[in-house]
């Protein structure tokens, strides 16, 4: 039996946005969300939910039909009503916007969303596996920087591949 293998996001850019709101998702996420739709057919438009969370949350967080559905199942086993469930249903659910993008590939980002996270004539996509992040350019950079400094701080010899060792076995879903 042939061993299915889910798409991921990969690689960024940056997009003009437009007075509308209106930015290029890149060409190689909208298949990703096609791929990860089961309701995509050709000529539909894909689903995804853009995820803007609470006031530290800095860039915007895209999560095709696949990933929210895994969120949504871990978030129902947690215990109604615990305050784990109840933040995590806040961040997930009300903070949160189910779209499509437009015929042309296009996402229209709220004006609320855009000045959340400081977007304003352009937006940086950023690759994160079964997501993708929208952020304002300059606070990616800063962002990046954060994460550039650590891997200089592990030494000339550090090899990125190592922090998989601390990665469990991949789970099996049924």
């Amino acid at each position: 039996m042939a061993r299915e293998v889910a798409q991921r996001f990969r690689g960024e850019g940056v997009h003009k946005v437009d007075s509308k709101g209106r930015v290029s998702i890149p060409a190689l996420f909208r298949r990703v969300l096609e791929a990860s739709d089961p309701d995509w057919t050709e000529g539909l438009s894909p689903n995804v939910v853009i995820v803007y969370g609470g006031k530290n949350q800095n860039y915007l967080e895209a999560y095709t039909q696949e990933a929210i559905q895994e969120v949504d199942d871990k978030i129902a086993r947690l215990p109604r009503g615990s305050k784990q469930r109840r933040a995590l249903e806040h961040i997930f659910n009300s903070q949160s916007l189910p779209t499509q993008p437009d015929d042309t590939g296009r996402l229209v980002l709220p004006a609320k969303l855009r000045e959340k996270v400081g977007i304003t004539n352009e937006a940086k996509f950023v690759a994160m596996g079964d997501t993708f992040q929208i952020w304002a350019p300059d606070a990616f950079d800063d962002r990046n920087a954060d994460i550039e400094d650590w891997l200089d701080e592990q030494g000339e010899d550090f090899d990125p591949l190592e922090l998989l060792e601390m990665a469990s076995e991949p789970s099996v879903t049924e």
